[in-house]
């Protein structure tokens, strides 16, 4: 009968403690749930962090460093957006760089000069059209170019670009006389030509046949 009471006391007291350690443990593991997550949003704020820090030098290996030099000798730097023209970049950064034909290779008004001939010699050969309007444009130079055709790339990071002291606009009367093409005016300069040279030949020829009549 002891033994019995005994077994029955001893049950109670196992079904009491129960909760208590199934209270425990469920704080033990909920616990360990909290810090694992915590963990985890704390390597996530790191990765975020190295992962904006990884743009943001992804997006200024997208941009060059240009200086710009006024007539006065006054320097401007600024980024330029890897494909984008000096002349494009100068008219964002309030750079005097006028670009009357807005980059048609019209006029040489965006002329610059390079002034490293390493870097000149990194850019792509200027074209007929842009020689045509280079050699018309003021204090021509040997590392002369147009904004408009300087394309922003990697290699010309860097890049010091002298501003001529005037620029020729072609402006007459107020009025802006832009040449559209020069071969169109080349072409025109030849029809002129062959038409003198036909009217000359047949003056000659007249002329020769009026000496042949006058001898006879």
């Amino acid at each position: 009968m002891f033994l019995h009471r005994l077994s029955r006391v001893g049950f109670r007291i196992a079904r009491t403690s129960m909760p208590v350690s199934r209270s425990s443990t469920s704080r033990s593991y909920f616990g360990a749930i909290f810090n694992r997550y915590m963990h985890q949003m704390t390597n996530h704020h790191f990765s975020t962090t190295a992962t904006n820090e990884a743009c943001e030098g992804q997006a200024n290996k997208e941009k060059i460093s240009v200086t710009f030099v006024n007539k006065d000798g006054e320097e401007k730097t600024i980024s330029v957006p890897l494909g984008m023209s000096i002349l494009e970049a100068a008219h964002e950064n309030d750079i005097e760089l006028e670009g009357a034909c807005e980059g048609s290779l019209a006029c040489s008004t965006c002329h610059v000069i390079v002034m490293d001939v390493n870097y000149y010699n990194k850019l792509e050969e200027p074209t007929d059209e842009e020689n045509d309007m280079l050699d018309l444009a003021f204090g021509l130079t040997e590392t002369s170019r147009l904004g408009c055709q300087v394309i922003a790339k990697p290699e010309l990071d860097g890049i010091r670009l002298a501003l001529p002291f005037a620029t020729h606009n072609f402006a007459v009367d107020g009025y802006l006389q832009t040449i559209q093409n020069m071969h169109e005016i080349k072409a025109l300069f030849g029809m002129a030509f062959l038409l003198f040279f036909k009217i000359a030949f047949s003056l000659k020829i007249k002329k020769f046949i009026l000496e042949s009549c006058f001898k006879k």
